[in-house]
């Protein structure tokens, strides 16, 4: 189940109903954390919960349902900047309302996927494969299950980009190939023939992700080696 980015003020606008659809969208990410399914769901929940803060702050109002006029300022990081158009108190009592539920309800499902995801990342590792380059926004990942003796192999690259005072980092994976594993394929061999194979790359730094349980896959174990791999390029920084 989803929750759109604007649940709070799409369609009624009423504290019992709003307190269900957050409830039973609460439940859905409960279950799948139950199933150590991470993402989208704990993405999601810190992109509500911010919402909510920023809103209660007084600093934007995500009014897609009410009359409204875009404000000057840009479009940014998902958050629509509006200009209240309607003077509704009795709207907006009931809207805090939900918002002061909704908060704290949105805090606990975050500790928990916080939680699961320190205990799928201690169970991880990422470590280079021969020598590194100097030139690291650009390179190879292989990310392995054992005892599972496939390997998928991306090529990666990393974007910085700047908003405002703050500087953020982007990856980019794409599927390269699977190989499998054996004592003639080691990953050293691996990378070889990657080299021999792209000569774009002569040196590619190379970081082979492995995890000592199985996890699924798409929802939890490649998130979790994209972002362990953007924090290790950014320490190297």
């Amino acid at each position: 189940m989803d929750l759109k980015p604007n649940w709070l003020t799409e369609g009624l606008i009423d504290f019992e109903y709003k307190k269900y659809v957050l409830l039973a969208y609460l439940q859905s990410v409960q279950q799948a954390f139950g199933r150590v399914e991470l993402y989208p769901f704990l993405s999601d929940l810190i992109m509500h919960y911010r919402n909510l803060e920023t809103i209660r702050e007084g600093k934007t109002l995500l009014a897609s349902a009410f009359p409204k006029e875009l404000s000057p300022e840009k479009i940014s990081n998902l958050e629509l900047l509006y200009k209240k158009a309607v003077a509704d108190d009795d709207l907006m009592q009931e809207i805090e309302s939900i918002i002061e539920f909704a908060l704290p309800k949105f805090k606990n499902s975050l500790d928990e996927g916080s939680y699961v995801y320190e205990y799928v990342e201690s169970q991880c590792e990422l470590t280079p494969i021969g020598l590194t380059s100097l030139y690291e926004k650009e390179g190879y990942l292989f990310v392995s299950q054992p005892p599972q003796t496939t390997t998928d192999i991306y090529r990666y690259q990393l974007s910085v980009f700047e908003h405002g005072a703050d500087q953020y980092r982007g990856l980019h994976l794409s599927w390269h190939s699977t190989e499998m594993r054996s004592l003639s394929n080691t990953y050293e061999s691996m990378k070889v023939r990657l080299i021999r194979q792209h000569r774009e790359l002569p040196q590619p730094t190379t970081y082979l992700f492995t995890s000592k349980l199985v996890f699924p896959y798409q929802n939890t174990l490649l998130p979790v080696a994209k972002r362990l791999l953007i924090k290790y390029l950014s320490k190297a920084a």
